[in-house]
């Protein structure tokens, strides 16, 4: 609608106008976005407070996967944002989408700790609270490489650094494997992830680093002292490499030893 585009461009004078002329801010788009919604996701303040004056209930919306503004806020917005939004609307502490992902992950994943914070004080969040695939806010930082956000987990909230997800019991050093973040394999190592640890199938990082064919994390690895073992199928990570500079990687060391 016109009203939505409106919001998408933070322009308030327009958005009065049309809502003085009738637009209704309560109507959605095909994925389920009202207006507040999508000012929620671009952050003017003045937008969101405007919208909540002619329309009270204009928060209380999911998106067709469930996501609510809180959602939508937690990921994209600054700290002075979300503040008011939070402290007006009353949404449920740990909601989740339909992939059971609740603003508090949003907010880590994505590096914004300042909101993470409010959600603990104002909302009383769960930091340990699981995704639908089992993943804590802890795993999903480690996916998106948040090195801040992970510190502040383990060493502010004292959450495991190395609690397991999924069926497969996958660590966060093992996410950060898979996704080749070296510096986020550093950073769970010194807050003391066991460089030892093996999912569900017997695979270590190595093996995760190593099928994702990826150099940096498999060397950070390595320099740390993960020897290369067999998983529950006997197969080594050395075997998983298809890169040549990862083949090269593993002869290198396999010379030294």
């Amino acid at each position: 609608t016109p009203l939505m585009m409106a919001c998408t461009r933070k322009n308030l004078q327009v958005i009065k106008t049309l809502v003085e002329h009738g637009a209704n801010p309560l109507l959605r788009n095909k994925d389920g976005w009202n207006c507040f919604h999508i000012a929620s996701r671009e952050g003017h303040p003045e937008v969101l407070q405007y919208l909540l004056e002619v329309s009270p209930n204009c928060w209380d919306t999911e998106s067709t996967t469930g996501r609510t503004p809180l959602h939508t806020a937690a990921a994209n917005s600054s700290l002075l944002v979300f503040s008011p939004l939070i402290s007006r609307c009353q949404y449920k502490a740990d909601s989740r989408d339909s992939c059971g992902v609740t603003p508090f992950m949003d907010a880590l994943q994505n590096g914004h700790i300042g909101i993470a914070q409010l959600l603990l004080e104002k909302h009383q969040a769960c930091p340990t609270a699981v995704d639908a695939l089992g993943a804590q806010a802890l795993h999903r930082a480690a996916v998106t490489a948040q090195d801040g956000s992970i510190q502040f987990l383990v060493s502010q909230l004292g959450v495991d650094v190395n609690g397991r997800a999924t069926a497969l019991q996958l660590p966060a050093l093992h996410y950060a494997a898979k996704e080749g973040h070296g510096h986020t394999i550093q950073t769970l190592l010194s807050l003391g992830a066991d460089i030892q640890a093996k999912d569900g199938k017997g695979r270590s990082a190595l093996h995760v680093a190593s099928a994702g064919q990826r150099v940096v994390a498999t060397q950070i690895l390595l320099q740390a002292g993960l020897q290369d073992t067999p998983d529950a199928t006997g197969t080594l990570a050395q075997q998983l490499a298809r890169r040549p500079e990862l083949i090269q990687l593993f002869q290198g060391t396999q010379s030294t030893t």
